[in-house]
Order: C-alpha cells, then structure tokens, then sequence
C-alpha cells in the first residue's frame, strides 16, 4: 500500500462504559466509509498500578476504572473489528499496594492478558531500580519502546526495542516510544547509566526509518514526555510541531483529560493528533483510522 496524504476529520463519543452504554458507543463510532479498511487504536496511559475499580465512596471517582472493566472493553472492541491494536504510553507501575507487594509483575501479566501490543518506559518504572524493569519484563508478552534512551551500559541493553511494526488488513503501523530526561525527575542510582537523548532528534530519525525503510502507512509515537508545557521543555505539542510523518502521538507524563485529541500542525502544516486519558486507567482512549483514498480519523475518550 502506498503512503497517501492524511486527512484527519475528529468526531468525539464519550460513554460511560457500563450497562446500556456500547449501542451508544457504537452508534457514535462505528460510520467508515464503504471498502475502507480500518485501523482501530485503543490506549492508556499512567494507570498507576490501578488493578482494582476505585471505591464506591470515592468523591471523584467512584467505580471507575479497573482492570477487568479494561478487558472486558478492549475483548468487545476486538470482536468489532480485529484489526485493533492495544498501546501504553508508560507509568503503568506505582501508586497502590499491588505494585509495593509484586513490583511490577501483576501490572505486566494483566497487560499481557489483556491483549496490549506495545507500551513505552515512563519514569515511574524506574521507581524500584532499573534492575526491577528487566526482571518484570519476562511477565510481559508486548513489546516495550524506548528510541531516546541509550542503555548500552545497563542490564536492559538489548531488552528495549527502539520501535515495532505491525500490519492490520495491508496496513503497516510503525509504532515507537520516547521517554522524559531522568535527571533530576529519578535518582541517579535508580536509572544508574541510562543515557537521555533529545527526543526531537531522535523522533526524526526513527520516523525517517519507518517511512523510507519500513514503507509504514502510520506512524504512531508512544511518548511519556507530557502533554505541553510553557518554556522550552519539550512535550508532545511541540513534538508535533517540530516533526514530519507521525500521524499520532499517544501521550503520559501530566495527567492531562482531554475531551478529544488535540489537533497540531506539524512542519509540513498536516494535522498529528495528539491523545492523553488522564490516569489510574478511569478512561481508554480510542482511535479509528479508515484507509481509503485519503485517510481520516475519529477520536474518542472512553470512560471506564
């Protein structure tokens, strides 16, 4: 399949993901186009060792979340459409007991459960030491991406895929993973000689790679550097801006609830959606691609 140019059209459905809520969801999602095949992206991000639905006496969130609940989505959406692919954009580790008692091991399993294809390092991963991260990763049947980390002088040297690729129904998606700059966000002796490169330089090539080596018709970019930020940080806006061929980035880091994906012009003025699901696995974000004469996008932010 040739590359096309991308058209991205957004459509927005939000449903509560219970009893009564999938003709909703499916009504709102579920209008491609006659003979186009589609591509469906479903996505998390920080969910923070968030096994369990939150409490029913919780004052924000109650009976949110969970991981069955996940599963049981990501199972139905499976079953619409196959071509589905499952992606993590990094801190599935810390923030409840499960991970004080198992470190990471139950988080991985339950990923790996459910179906996910990919996820990308975010730097609470590190909180039990860099060591920790290659031990739990013999429980996750996904691939874990990183592009800008150096771990040459690290026991993760050769675990850390810089990308993957997958082909859906003739479709072939090149997805890859940037993490934040460790120094000063993790102790030094967590993250020990993980090198930081900038993860601007690093996108240009890595997507260079995908377009002209991989012949990839998307490209998606798992990225645990945040949402945006004043100044000069960089973040995935400006990596959107600052960048050519990435048709998604699938953002972690700030714990930003968007209602829809965030549309940026990239250096060649084409639209990259920007997507982030706030955290502790209360929403899933969703992703349908149709791969026709052009391609279009809708979005949609799901609550679980």
């Amino acid at each position: 399949m040739k590359r096309r140019d991308f058209i991205v059209k957004t459509g927005v459905a939000s449903s509560v993901l219970g009893l009564g809520s999938t003709a909703i969801l499916n009504t709102a999602l579920n209008d491609s186009t006659n003979n186009s095949k589609k591509i469906t992206i479903l996505h998390t991000n920080d969910v923070h060792s968030h096994i369990d639905p939150f409490e029913s006496t919780h004052s924000k969130y109650p009976n949110r979340g969970g991981a069955a609940r996940r599963y049981a989505y990501i199972n139905m959406v499976k079953k619409q459409n196959p071509n589905t692919l499952v992606l993590d954009a990094g801190d599935s580790f810390q923030g409840t007991p499960f991970f004080n008692f198992y470190g990471g091991e139950l988080e991985f399993k339950l990923m790996s459960k459910m179906g996910y294809h990919a996820s990308t390092i975010g730097n609470h991963e590190f909180d039990n030491g860099i060591e920790n991260i290659a031990a739990q990763l013999e429980h996750a049947k996904f691939s874990m991406l990183n592009a800008n980390y150096d771990f040459k002088n690290t026991i993760l040297d050769g675990m850390i895929k810089p990308y993957e690729t997958y082909e859906m129904d003739g479709v072939k998606i090149g997805v890859f993973g940037l993490g934040i700059e460790l120094e000063g966000l993790v102790s030094k002796k967590l993250f020990k000689e993980t090198a930081y490169n900038n993860p601007v330089d690093v996108a240009k090539d890595i997507v260079k790679k995908l377009k002209t080596e991989e012949n990839c018709d998307l490209v998606i970019c798992l990225s645990h550097l945040g949402y945006n930020y004043s100044g000069s940080k960089i973040c995935d806006i400006k990596l959107a801006q600052q960048t050519r061929n990435i048709d998604l980035i699938i953002g972690g880091h700030t714990h930003t609830f968007l209602d829809k994906p965030t549309e940026v012009e990239n250096l060649d003025f084409k639209k990259v959606l920007v997507n982030q699901v706030g955290w502790a696995g209360i929403n899933m974000g969703r992703i349908d691609f149709y791969m026709d004469r052009a391609k279009a996008s809708k979005g949609a932010i799901i609550e679980l």
